[in-house]
């Protein structure tokens, strides 16, 4: 039915979208030639076609909570990372990503990430600093689906097809690099260059579908957030929650958060199925 996917960046948001693939994936026959994720999308675009949704928010779940803080100061002190969320997310790569779920997803579809490139002038800590604030503003006071700040900041869009890796690693650090915001996760690289969270350009990356679109092929877009308009293009449907999803973007310490997004996923992706299917 639909020929192309997007799963928007959201950070735990994106949960969401696990429980929305779950729940309509089975009912509407999705057999997509082409999925893209931004950010947190990525992760949830890969999980949700190897299937293990399930053993990721286990995980996720059962290592979050209140005994966390989101900036620990203390750890900063003595060398550590300030923001614990990037070792938890890398060793949940390692733990769900390995050689098996490559190759699995090689042969489901092809399974691009976003990433962004910052203006060569500036410095990874200085340039995630100006994206994000750049993005957050534009988000909160224009509202719209596809920002475009960060592009005439002149950050540019890249994407990383898991098809052209051959080995579980370079996957798990494009996913990082996808998800890439200092200080809340580290610079990653890129074929040797630092690369930053999707979202600095596009945090709903649609780029890839046109080529479908253009063919006459039918694309969905999971957004994370509830917009007021979106979007009219021909052969496209743009898919948002049913309410605001109520769990920060980089939050450990509210496990509940991530279960009810995951919850209201599964809610919408079922209402949306019968809709489609009537």
């Amino acid at each position: 039915m639909f020929d192309g996917l997007v799963f928007a960046g959201g950070g735990n948001r994106c949960y969401w979208q696990g429980g929305f693939y779950e729940a309509a994936a089975d009912r509407l026959g999705l057999a997509p030639k082409l999925v893209v994720g931004a950010s947190a999308g990525a992760f949830a675009a890969t999980y949700s076609l190897l299937g293990i949704g399930d053993k990721v928010r286990e995980l996720v779940i059962g290592s979050c909570g209140t005994h966390l803080k989101n900036f620990d100061i203390a750890a900063w002190r003595r060398g550590e990372p300030l923001c614990p969320v990037g070792p938890m997310y890398r060793a949940l790569l390692d733990t769900v990503i390995d050689a098996a779920a490559l190759a699995k997803l090689n042969t489901l579809t092809d399974l691009q990430y976003a990433i962004s490139r910052m203006p060569r002038w500036l410095s990874p800590i200085s340039g995630a600093a100006l994206g994000i604030t750049a993005y957050q503003l534009e988000k909160k006071i224009l509202h719209p689906v596809h920002p475009t700040f960060g592009r005439r900041l002149g950050y540019t869009s890249e994407f990383v097809r898991t098809r052209d890796l051959s080995d579980p690693e370079p996957l798990r650090e494009a996913l990082m690099a996808s998800g890439g915001v200092p200080p809340f996760m580290p610079v990653t690289l890129v074929n040797g260059r630092p690369a930053f969270d999707g979202g600095l350009v596009d945090n709903v990356p649609v780029e890839p579908l046109e080529a479908i679109e253009a063919a006459g092929g039918q694309t969905l877009v999971l957004l994370t957030r509830v917009y007021k308009r979106l979007p009219v293009v021909r052969g496209r449907t743009y898919v948002q929650p049913s309410q605001p999803v109520g769990v920060g973007q980089f939050d450990i310490t509210n496990p509940k958060g991530i279960r009810a997004a995951y919850e209201l996923g599964r809610k919408d992706g079922t209402a949306f199925a019968a809709t489609i299917r009537t």
